[in-house]
């Protein structure tokens, strides 16, 4: 090229990220798995950190650039109701099966912290692509609600826990392995779902016809759904396949998909139910209890989504700061900066933290009442603090790169049309906070599991003690608690944040996060914590090979 027409050499641009083990580079995650547990399944982590942090962060990007299409009719007018997606979808959701994201917990169930491991392995997944955690999600929580029906879990539960991907259509008996939706919302009810209209009538054989719509209708291109329908008892799960026994389509005709902010990979859609075949599980009248064993497991993996996209954002805004030159030297070495990198990893780290503990709580709920009363209500506390805080940290991120981030080239652009997703499914903040107020009215073990985890950490650090006595005094007075229950429930998940940080051992970290969250030394704002905050510790322990 002649020199003449040459404007500029291409400089001070950071390298491309490029190909690395998210499991091996993630020390507040090795720690947080290993106190809680899970430790012993390392090797699984590491393999499939190693596909996460490289084959599947590339394919991310692809799936994310190809939606998927809605194919309702073949060429000839036949109604078909078929989801298309590219094949970069394809081998995500084959990767992620194959390392057991959907069933780790379900094969090892007989290890202590298998739901701790599992919870990692979902975690590794996110950070690389989120649109396919929605049929994983759905696959995994599935089999505790599929239980309740002995017959069809027998049946059922070999496909759904199969480290293998069948995208094939076919009866599920043919299949190699299978997925699993849900439908539970209608237009009029949304999270009010004692407001459904779907009517299931039972046939003589003891199958059901139901007939009704679903508003949003989780992955479509799953095999069976769990859904709700009312029948003369009242509301009531059912298991609806996409194929009848002998091989039929069933009568579920999708309206259409839904035009999303983000979650881009993944198709949500609207469906009509026009007779369709459907078989219980649980008993008649008892489909939101039925369902909430499948909802609490969903709802903790809202809490792994959501801190994974922080992890990645942290990742992304270090790495940029670290090869990025201002005014004389790297973004990482400005004052200002180190306080910001230092506050988006203290952030990140106490979000895994917390979700590893309620991952074990869940864990070890079928051998201890006491862990089974914490994650009833950690649960929806975790779910309501941590989805909270995803899209304002990611946005932080952002700023780290500048205008870099706001382009769809960089990763941040997606993390951020993703990052206020877990904040709405599975029950919005205000559910999320009436749902804590229901579990300390009904089933008061909740309060005392809450408390005794608190204590365990009593006298680690002086702001953790003074946010207790601010908890009791909080709880006492109920007239006004639910007006205040955002505020009382936000507290609680600092507090759990700073005794898990306290707990684990790691000094620095938990004494800036009491003296920051709960002691007031921060602004409203990241990049806040005070001059003596040990800034550099707290980011490099969070950079890839920190």
């Amino acid at each position: 090229m002649d020199e003449r027409f040459l404007t500029h050499e291409v400089e001070n641009q950071p390298p491309p990220l490029g190909a690395y083990n998210a499991w091996r580079t993630d020390t507040a995650l090795q720690d947080a798995v290993r106190s809680q547990g899970g430790g012993w399944a390392e090797s699984a982590l590491d393999a499939f950190g190693a596909v996460a942090g490289d084959e599947l962060m590339a394919l991310g990007y692809t799936a994310n650039e190809n939606k998927p299409k809605l194919r309702a009719f073949d060429r000839f007018g036949h109604r078909i109701d078929e989801v298309e997606f590219h094949p970069a979808y394809h081998r995500v959701m084959q990767l992620g099966m194959q390392h057991g994201v959907h069933a780790f917990a379900w094969r090892h169930a007989e290890r202590s912290g298998a739901h701790v491991a599992r919870a990692a392995l979902s975690y590794l997944h996110a950070q690389a692509e989120s649109g396919t955690g929605c049929p994983l999600t759905m696959t995994h929580a599935a089999v505790p609600t599929l239980r309740h029906a002995p017959q069809l879990a027998s049946a059922w539960l070999p496909k759904i826990t199969a480290t293998d991907y069948d995208p094939r259509l076919l009866p599920f008996v043919q299949k190699n392995a299978c997925t699993i939706g849900m439908g539970m919302t209608e237009k009029q009810g949304g999270s009010d779902v004692r407001a459904n209209s779907s009517f299931a009538e039972r046939q003589s054989d003891g199958s059901y016809r139901i007939v009704g719509h679903k508003w949003f209708f989780s992955a479509p291109m799953s095999d069976a759904w769990l859904v709700l329908a009312y029948t003369e008892a009242g509301i009531t799960c059912f298991l609806m396949p996409k194929l009848l026994p002998d091989g039929a389509r069933n009568a579920i005709h999708i309206q259409r998909l839904k035009d999303k902010l983000g979650d881009w990979s993944n198709a949500s859609s609207e469906v009509e139910f026009h007779g369709a075949w459907a078989q219980r599980v649980g008993d008649e009248g008892r489909g939101v209890a039925t369902i909430l064993e499948m909802v609490a497991l969903t709802r903790l993996d809202c809490m792994i989504g959501s801190s994974a996209l922080m992890r990645q954002a942290t990742v992304q805004a270090i790495h940029h700061t670290q090869h990025r030159h201002s005014f004389g030297k790297r973004l990482a070495d400005h004052a200002l900066m180190r306080n910001v990198l230092a506050d988006l990893a203290l952030e990140s780290e106490a979000s895994v933290a917390l979700t590893m503990r309620v991952a074990r709580a869940v864990d070890a709920s079928a051998r201890d009442a006491s862990e089974a009363a914490l994650a009833r209500i950690a649960t929806a506390i975790g779910k309501y603090w941590i989805c909270k805080r995803a899209p304002p940290m990611v946005n932080e991120a952002q700023e780290c790169l500048g205008g870099a981030g706001y382009i769809e080239e960089s990763n941040l652009a997606r993390l951020y049309r993703q990052a206020p997703l877990n904040s709405i499914w599975e029950g919005c903040g205000n559910i999320q906070c009436l749902d804590v107020l229901r579990a300390l009215h009904k089933e008061p073990e909740t309060r005392d599991a809450l408390f005794d985890e608190l204590e365990l950490a009593r006298g680690g650090h002086p702001d953790l003690d003074q946010e207790i006595r601010w908890l009791t005094t909080a709880l006492g007075d109920r007239n006004t608690l639910e007006l205040r229950s955002r505020l009382v429930v936000e507290r609680m998940a600092l507090a759990l944040q700073a005794a898990t940080l306290i707990q684990a051992g790691q000094r620095e970290v938990a004494d800036t996060f009491c003296a920051t969250r709960l002691g007031g030394e921060h602004g409203l704002n990241y990049g806040t914590l005070p001059a003596q905050a040990p800034l550099d510790r707290l980011w490099q322990r969070a950079a890839i090979g920190g």
